[in-house]
């Protein structure tokens, strides 16, 4: 039996490399510098807010500081008791009732507060970004990402993230979050979430993905989501291996980093105690009322991943194998290995 698992897991890396060494994210995003205007670009900033009156100031001025202008803030508030709300009303009053606009959150968590901003009916435009309340953003963040998504045709979903700097609560420098090489795909997306939602800025035939998924669906965090939709969708996304934003970390964050020992080790007990096997169920659950946008390769990977997530083994790994799934690094596919091995995917 060991033998034939140690000769399994040979094959199922062979398999992936051989299938994503050529498709490098560095050779995907060759040639997306080339200047374009984007004056005429609008896009809509979807901002989510509870109890961010601590940092909240800082998120505010980078974004009013973007080299491209022509955006728009929208805010959906959970139900903040702190300073939040006059820090956002005072934003409002300085640029404008047109350009900033106030909402009440569905109070339910951060999901749902995304989801249901993205989908809430009267925000035009022609690109997306989502923001949290505690980053700081580089001044071309907007700027950055527009020059690439403007090379996608508007019908085709589109979405661009990538690597944040992250920085201790007072904003000093700790570290990067990790570079991830191998292109962005649908048996990467089953298995991974590549980016924060903080990096994270699409084009309107993504969001209408997301519109037509609608906002009450059962996922575990809105990003994933999204990555995870778009290239069902075969639409094209661009992971950015340089950072544009200042992802503060500090005690009140929902979701950390996935950098330190510490992290890891947390990840792994999350693994062992079930809770990726239940945000697995739940994302094949809502990827399956959405599989009519999917390609046919897609909706084969995903029928045999959620076949295997119930088999014994060894039919658990080799459909796993067939399904050709894969996360980023070696220890990510170590990681995904011994889930299967333990029937925790």
């Amino acid at each position: 039996m060991l033998i034939f698992l140690g000769a399994v897991y040979r094959d199922w890396g062979a398999a992936v490399h051989s299938a994503y060494s050529g498709a490098r994210s560095s050779d995907v995003l060759v040639g997306c510098e080339s200047s374009v205007a984007l004056e005429n670009d609008h896009v809509a900033i979807l901002m989510c807010t509870y109890n961010g009156g601590a940092f909240l100031r800082a998120q505010l001025d980078s974004i009013s500081s973007q080299s491209h202008g022509d955006w728009s803030l929208h805010v959906s508030d959970d139900g903040s008791t702190d300073g939040t709300h006059e820090l956002l009303r005072s934003f409002q009053h300085l640029q404008g009732a047109h350009r900033v606009h106030l909402y009440a959150g569905p109070g339910i968590g951060f999901v749902a507060n995304f989801l249901s901003l993205t989908c809430r009916e009267g925000i035009h435009a022609q690109f997306f970004a989502w923001s949290d309340q505690d980053d700081v953003w580089h001044e071309d963040k907007l700027q950055v990402a527009l020059k690439w998504l403007r090379r996608v045709p508007a019908e085709r979903p589109a979405l661009y993230c990538g690597r944040t700097q992250i920085v201790c609560e007072a904003g000093a420098h700790r570290t990067f979050s990790p570079r991830f090489t191998f292109a962005p795909h649908f048996r990467n997306a089953l298995v991974q979430s590549i980016a924060g939602g903080n990096t994270m800025v699409f084009n309107l035939s993504a969001r209408a993905l997301l519109v037509e998924a609608g906002w009450h669906v059962a996922v575990p965090s809105h990003d994933w989501w999204c990555y995870q939709l778009v290239c069902g969708a075969e639409g094209e996304v661009r992971y950015d291996p340089r950072p544009w934003l200042m992802y503060r970390q500090h005690a009140g964050n929902i979701i950390g980093s996935n950098t330190g020992l510490n992290n890891q080790l947390k990840r792994c007990r999350m693994l062992l105690e079930g809770k990726l096997r239940g945000w697995n169920t739940q994302n094949i659950c809502a990827l399956e009322k959405m599989q009519h946008r999917f390609d046919e390769k897609h909706r084969r990977s995903l029928a045999l991943f959620k076949a295997a997530r119930q088999q014994r083994l060894p039919w658990r790994l080799l459909n796993l194998l067939r399904a050709r799934l894969y996360r980023q690094t070696l220890m990510g596919n170590i990681g995904l290995f011994a889930a299967a091995l333990l029937k925790k995917i």
